[in-house]
């Protein structure tokens, strides 16, 4: 839903974070520090459903000890403890990515930038210095290009992306994810041919004869593709993880996910790197990609067997001991679920009605198509349902929607109701009937507030006003009393910017300037939660993160600004002062005032 590009490109974010922040990725985890008392601004608990302000906060031993007044604080923490004045700053609970693409982000800042190519010339120009610092051996990548804003409105062609390299594998990726093109190099080294059959849920496009390979690929094509790509190892394989981790951290977030770990096939490998040389400052949430029923299971599998601590086999070398005791967690690892994609995108949403406008390329009664036949999605619900294996499922349009519900519905009838909490991912369309639903089932929608201003004016134009007016319904859910998150889906949004995500939760504005489905605001407290309290809830991880209560891990952020107090169209605005993972400072600006 609502997928497009912020106004800084993943590159500028990293010089920009170099230049002007600390990151503290690789400092010893958990430092032995005296008690610490934070005082002096606004101390936001995020506990309960009205605003709550503390006078004080006490940390010790990666823990918060105490919320609440100065005195008791004192009392405490004792005489060696350590006061840091606010200085009429905000401290929050951290920042909780809930639908993210944290080790793909990493993969793409080695790749070409292509946010913003105005046409194919300039495209192909990026690429061909992408090919110049691109190794021998390795595929020459760039990611983030839309292809209706560019002057010819079609992604390039094999013929046309030959011009960066004949002779060895070019693909490119949309700043969606969904889509991409790859040049003759590409597809052969793939296994791609002309005689490839399309996969289910995906397409190749094909020349005038109908058969040649055009260059254009959609959805499960795609991933055909990528995952042939060869493994980012060594010193790039850090550098992915490293380099994720330093953007997320400058954004507050204290934990972070990769929403579809298996979309490139050095994805475990990259992550076990970061777990077995401890390269992780934050907590990284996994959920297993899945194209299909098989691809899942192994993806699943593969990354349990090295992550569960309760799998057999695990090094126990890998654990080290966290202030919570959550050994789900190894070296900040977490494997919490597996991840189907349902539909596609704006252009490719699964609807149970027609498009009101269709998108490019499309003729008929356009409704989007499904990714996955009902029986693949039915037996992972029977398997996992009872699990501590939340299943993520990507939908857009209420045709998917209504896939997940009746695949949830068939396990509650085998299994019984359990606290699995299924994850809605972007949930764009819910109609009222499928809420219910949702409500009954326990399931938890992550909405993607962060593509409303610059795709808003995209949707309202292919979905239609009613469509687009309920679309991201999350007024609808608060009414209801039921939870929510928001979601940034970066690098599908360029940058991972929580604030800016819950700025346009709030206001909702597209970048013609109009409000899209005004009635489905939601006031900024009620928006913050759902990327702190909520997001906490959705992980299933309220007992140690989401507030500031006693008991819990000391992961804060410090903003220079309240996001109660300020102008609400300014909250993305708000600079992250620092960042503290487990009492340990992780990430830190100057303040500017």
């Amino acid at each position: 839903m609502f997928k497009g590009k912020l106004f800084l490109s993943t590159a500028f974010v990293l010089s920009w974070a170099f230049s002007e922040a600390t990151c503290l990725a690789q400092q010893p985890a958990n430092p032995a520090l005296e008690p610490r008392i934070y005082l002096g601004g606004d101390i936001l608990t995020m506990r309960g459903t009205t605003p709550e302000y503390v006078e004080s906060l006490v940390v010790k031993d990666g823990k918060i000890l105490f919320a609440g007044t100065l005195a008791e604080s004192a009392r405490l923490a004792g005489a060696n403890s350590k006061r840091i004045d606010l200085k009429g700053k905000t401290l929050l609970p951290g920042f909780i990515d809930t639908h993210g693409h944290f080790v793909y982000f990493g993969k793409n800042l080695v790749d070409a930038n292509l946010f913003d190519c105005a046409d194919i010339a300039e495209l192909v120009s990026r690429m061909k210095k992408q090919a110049e610092r691109t190794p021998e051996g390795a595929w020459i990548v760039g990611f983030g290009y839309q292809a209706r804003t560019l002057k010819e409105s079609r992604a390039p062609t094999s013929e046309e992306l030959d011009q960066i390299s004949a002779d060895r594998p070019v693909m490119i990726v949309d700043s969606s994810g969904h889509l991409g093109a790859a040049n003759g190099q590409a597809f052969q080294a793939a296994g791609i041919t002309a005689d490839t059959p399309d996969p289910t849920g995906g397409s190749f496009d094909r020349k005038t004869d109908g058969k040649s390979l055009l260059g254009p690929m959609e959805e499960t094509a795609l991933n055909a593709v990528r995952s042939k790509r060869p493994a980012l190892t060594g010193e790039l394989a850090a550098r992915a993880i490293t380099g994720a981790a330093e953007v997320w951290a400058s954004y507050g977030q204290t934990t972070a996910m990769e929403a579809g770990l298996g979309l490139g096939n050095d994805d475990i490998g990259i992550v076990l790197n970061a777990i077995d040389k401890k390269l992780l400052p934050i907590d990284l949430y996994i959920a297993a990609k899945d194209s299909s029923l098989d691809d899942t299971l192994a993806a699943a599998y593969s990354v349990a067997s090295h992550y569960n601590p309760n799998s057999d086999g695990i090094v126990e070398k890998l654990r080290t001991a966290r202030p919570d005791l959550d050994r789900r967690y190894v070296n900040r690892v977490r494997m919490g679920g597996v991840k189907f994609w349902l539909d596609g995108s704006l252009d490719t949403a699964w609807f149970t009605q027609p498009y009101t406008q269709n998108p490019p390329g499309k003729t008929g009664a356009f409704s989007g198509y499904r990714q996955i036949p009902d029986e693949v999605l039915d037996a992972v619900f029977d398997k996992y349902w009872a699990s501590d294996l939340q299943i993520h499922m990507h939908m857009n349009g209420d045709a998917a929607a209504d896939q997940a519900l009746s695949a949830i519905a068939k396990a509650v009838k085998k299994h019984g109701m359990r606290d699995h909490r299924p994850v809605f991912v972007h949930a764009a369309l819910v109609r009222v009937d499928q809420i219910e639903k949702i409500k009954t089932y326990g399931a938890v929608p992550s909405f993607l507030t962060a593509g409303i201003p610059t795709a808003g004016d995209a949707v309202v134009r292919l979905w239609g006003q009613e469509r687009a007016a309920i679309a991201l319904a999350s007024r609808t859910f608060l009414r209801n009393g039921l939870p929510f998150t928001f979601s940034h889906d970066a690098p599908v949004t360029p940058v991972p910017s929580i604030l800016a995500l819950v700025d346009a939760g709030v206001n909702r504005i597209s970048a013609s300037g109009q409000v899209v489905g005004p009635e489905e605001t939601i006031p900024p407290y009620h928006a913050l939660r759902a990327v702190t309290a909520m997001a906490a809830y959705q992980l299933k991880e309220e007992a140690s993160k989401g507030t500031l209560e006693a008991g819990k891990l000391a992961d804060l952020v410090i903003l220079d600004k309240n996001p109660l107090k300020v102008e609400s169209t300014t909250i993305k605005d708000i600079v992250v002062l620092e960042t503290i993972k487990e009492a340990k400072t992780v990430f830190t600006r100057a303040a500017s005032n």
